[in-house]
């Protein structure tokens, strides 16, 4: 069993970006990934400062050189458990494999939960899209759909408007209060009201949205907002407390209830965009550091007071 400071679990922004921080400070970190980034179907990354328009792919390789380069490692497999052993904790791989680690940092991130509407997922970070400041500018001025029906959707829809004179609200029948039917007209936001039943693909293109009696809205991309499903089973396994949906309770450092376990990224905030995933996996390396030292100090304290070793 090898034995280090930090394990970092999840490699994508946050992760990474913790292994930086807390590898230039000189502590052993070893990140585990499982090769599975939420972002993977994306082409481009958006709104990274220096980084606009970057492949997620090559963000993650430059950040895995980085860490590699200042003495951290990477390790690619899966997590089965997490255990404390007393001093720290125990990290389980699914292949057998097993590291000791006096502080965790789990950023194994969340899944989107789609809509049950045939085509949704195969053309998911393409055209069928969730993020309007990630993906708007690029689809800016088309004909642009919204998927209605979830808590939020109305207001979601307006700020899609922002990018387009031409959407269309897609709900059933008998969804819209007054009030939201009287927003949505104001801005000259179209309301189709009907059953979605799949969306309408040509030559590896979205074309538009079917309807139930046949009807089919012409459309060039479709805004779905997912329901976010946190990946949070290890941390509830170690024994952190979540609330109703899942997610994660810690503090602003992203100290989780269980001492020596934080999280960063979309693990714990589900509208943390790649940049602001690396921003709080540093802000996360600096609390676990400062952490790392109070233990330091306090084993060299009692260190002196027992004296030499005869």
């Amino acid at each position: 069993m090898s034995e280090v400071d930090v394990v970092v679990i999840g490699g994508g922004p946050a992760g990474l970006s913790a292994a930086l921080v807390l590898s230039r400070a000189g502590r052993r970190v070893t990140v585990l990934d499982s090769g599975t980034p939420r972002n993977a179907p994306a082409t481009h990354m958006h709104g990274f400062l220096s980084r606009e328009g970057l492949p997620p792919a090559e963000l993650l390789a430059m950040g895995r050189a980085e860490v590699t380069g200042y003495g951290g490692a990477i390790v690619d497999g899966t997590v089965s458990r997490l255990a404390t052993d007393g001093r720290g904790f125990e990290v389980l791989l699914a292949d057998g494999r097993q590291i000791s680690a006096r502080r965790l940092l789990v950023t194994t991130g969340l899944r989107d939960d789609l809509p049950d509407v045939a085509g949704l997922r195969a053309r998911w970070a393409r055209d069928v899209l969730h993020c309007p400041y990630c993906h708007g500018h690029e689809v800016r001025g088309k004909q642009l759909g919204v998927l209605g029906g979830t808590p939020g959707a109305v207001r979601y829809a307006q700020i899609v408007r922002q990018w387009s004179p031409d959407v269309v609200y897609f709900t059933s029948r008998g969804r819209l209060t007054d009030l939201e039917r009287a927003q949505l007209t104001a801005r000259a936001v179209g309301i189709v009201e009907g059953d979605v039943q799949h969306v309408v693909v040509h030559d590896d293109q979205l074309r538009g949205i079917a309807l139930d009696g046949d009807r089919v809205i012409p459309r060039d991309a479709l805004f779905v907002p997912p329901r976010f499903v946190p990946n949070s089973d290890l941390l509830v396994g170690l024994g952190c407390r979540v609330d109703e949906q899942g997610w994660p309770v810690k503090d602003d450092d992203g100290h989780t209830t269980v001492s020596g376990v934080w999280v960063a990224g979309n693990i714990a905030n589900p509208r943390a965009q790649v940049i602001t995933a690396a921003g709080e996996g540093s802000a996360a390396a600096l609390a676990i550091n400062a952490h790392l030292v109070e233990e330091d100090v306090q084993d060299a304290v009692e260190a002196c007071h027992r004296g030499p070793v005869a």
